[in-house]
């Protein structure tokens, strides 16, 4: 058997999220799908991490098994097979103790904030425009809290399963505010995510950005420990997995 380590990216605006889920269309089926069509064997796939429905890729890594020996025409005779809103980039020989999950020193997200007056109609499904004006200064000081080896179980949707259940507690090495043609790109990096933690982070930070809430409730949030405390999910289509790094 051989061990291979694939990176690909996806459009999720048509997806359920990455896992398999009962009755949903999703990124995982589709690849394992792909990929049965053409080694002639069920092949399970083990990515870096899930990632929720509409939520996108650019750089996703994951890891499979096949006796088969691959070489780039397989890339080109699976990219013929996947819809085009999924494209494998890259597929290398990996070694047998390397693990698209366990292996990852660090992942980067990026959320795309669109804060032009008028939409863009070939943005709309990548990006979010705030309802409100956002404090961009405040936005950077408030991103600063975030920073360092925290719990960050009030940031989670789940609690008490996943992740979170194992240790809440993640190193949050980076957050910066990037100015972009159309607004400003979040770009987060951290040792390990929460479920919906990025989406939680940043509906937070929106709230302090539009002063709804004071940047002094970020440390109540985190004393608390407790999700309701925290501000609303920010919408998930604006959300991109943007590298895993090894």
């Amino acid at each position: 058997m051989f061990k291979y380590k694939m990176t690909f990216s996806y459009d999720g605006s048509n997806y359920s999220g990455y896992q398999i889920q009962p009755h949903s269309r999703t990124i995982q089926e589709t690849i394992e799908s792909a990929l049965f069509i053409i080694l002639r064997k069920k092949t399970r796939i083990i990515s870096s991490g899930r990632t929720d429905a509409k939520v996108h890729a650019l750089n996703q890594v994951c890891h499979f098994e096949t006796e088969n020996t691959l070489d780039q025409k397989f890339i080109f005779s699976l990219n013929s097979i996947l819809p085009k809103d999924i494209r494998v980039l890259k597929v290398t020989k990996a070694k047998k103790e390397f693990h698209a999950r366990y292996s990852s020193k660090s992942k980067i997200y990026h959320y795309h904030l669109y804060l032009k007056k008028v939409e863009d109609p070939f943005l709309i499904k990548t990006t979010y425009k705030p309802i409100y004006k956002v404090d961009i200064d405040l936005l950077k000081k408030a991103s600063k809290k975030f920073l360092g080896k925290k719990d960050f179980s009030c940031f989670a949707n789940s609690q008490h399963l996943g992740a979170a259940k194992n240790s809440p507690i993640k190193n949050l090495k980076r957050l910066d505010v990037i100015k972009t043609k159309y607004g400003i790109r979040l770009e987060i990096e951290a040792d390990g995510f929460l479920y919906k933690m990025v989406r939680n982070i940043t509906g937070t930070l929106l709230d302090i950005s539009y002063k709804k809430r004071p940047i002094e409730d970020i440390d109540k949030i985190f004393e608390s420990k407790d999700r309701k405390k925290a501000s609303k999910t920010a919408p998930a289509n604006a959300l991109f997995l943007y590298k895993v790094i090894y």
